[in-house]
């Protein structure tokens, strides 16, 4: 009776730990191993592009359909809505600034969220580290953003209204939203593969987050008190301010807006990083 016992409580116990499995993460090594990985990401990238755009009308102009159009339907309703103040800026160069980031953040998420599971055929056939997937899907929206950004200069010209000196800050505002969103979209890529719901909760999310990041309004119609909070849960929007500060009225960045914003994607790009790492090893099963 007793070694009856004894061999369900080893039962339920599990496998002794010395044969359990344990992924160990070398982060430096596998940056090393996505850094030589690197051309792959820009072929996912090219193969994208070319399956979006090879037979449609249109081809790349679809690039900048999403948003123009969401330029006008601010400028038309959502302007008179909520009374947005732009001084002397034009109230379309104003929210086009933001759309432009904005795009390219849903666009990363939409894509890169569902990138793992998209390529599930390509994940059992051939070894590479996984998260050059989400990566190359945000390449790929990065080059629908440099197409966007043309439509931005022809609204300066249209406006009459020159971008200011103090844009030499941008690139400072771009290395903390690649930050967010390079950290959200692995987050979400992994976590996706086991969670199949989150495919269709996506889309929802993202509207929602059109909405409550500072795009068609400022940040000034979140209550000061308030802002610091708003900056840290949503990194994205310092970063819009910033742009629109810096691009268009001639002012630096709100440093301590974007400071907490960029201890938010910080802790999420690293934490991310490390939690897909962790999960990969089951990609192939579950996929």
């Amino acid at each position: 009776m007793t070694t009856a016992l004894n061999g369900r409580d080893e039962q339920v116990a599990g496998p002794p730990a010395d044969l359990r499995y344990r992924k160990h993460l070398h982060p430096v090594a596998e940056l090393k191993e996505l850094w030589a990985s690197r051309n792959l990401v820009f072929s996912l990238a090219e193969r994208d592009v070319r399956a979006r755009y090879k037979q449609a009308f249109l081809g790349f102009t679809w690039a900048i359909v999403s948003p123009v159009l969401l330029m006008i339907v601010f400028t038309i309703f959502f302007r008179r809505a909520i009374k947005v103040e732009t001084g002397a800026v034009p109230y379309p160069l104003y929210t086009y600034v933001a759309l432009v980031p904005w795009t390219f953040f849903s666009s990363s998420i939409s894509s890169g969220g569902t990138s793992l599971v998209g390529n599930n055929a390509l994940l059992n056939k051939v070894y590479c580290p996984r998260e050059v997937f989400p990566l190359g899907t945000m390449a790929t929206a990065a080059v629908d953003t440099f197409i966007a950004l043309g439509v931005l200069g022809v609204l300066f010209l249209f406006e009459q209204f020159l971008p200011k000196g103090t844009s030499f800050w941008v690139p400072v505002l771009l290395l903390l939203q690649l930050r967010w969103t390079i950290g959200l979209t692995l987050v979400l890529s992994i976590v996706t593969v086991y969670l199949r719901d989150l495919r269709h909760a996506l889309p929802i999310f993202l509207q929602l987050g059109l909405f409550a990041t500072p795009v068609a309004y400022g940040i000034d119609k979140v209550p000061i008190k308030w802002q610091g909070l708003y900056s840290l849960l949503n990194p994205l929007a310092p970063v819009i301010y910033g742009y629109r500060q810096t691009v268009l009225y001639g002012r630096p960045p709100n440093w301590r807006l974007v400071g907490l914003g960029g201890i938010t994607a910080t802790v999420v790009l690293v934490g991310g990083y490390l939690l897909f790492k962790r999960l990969e090893t089951g990609i192939a099963d579950v996929a």
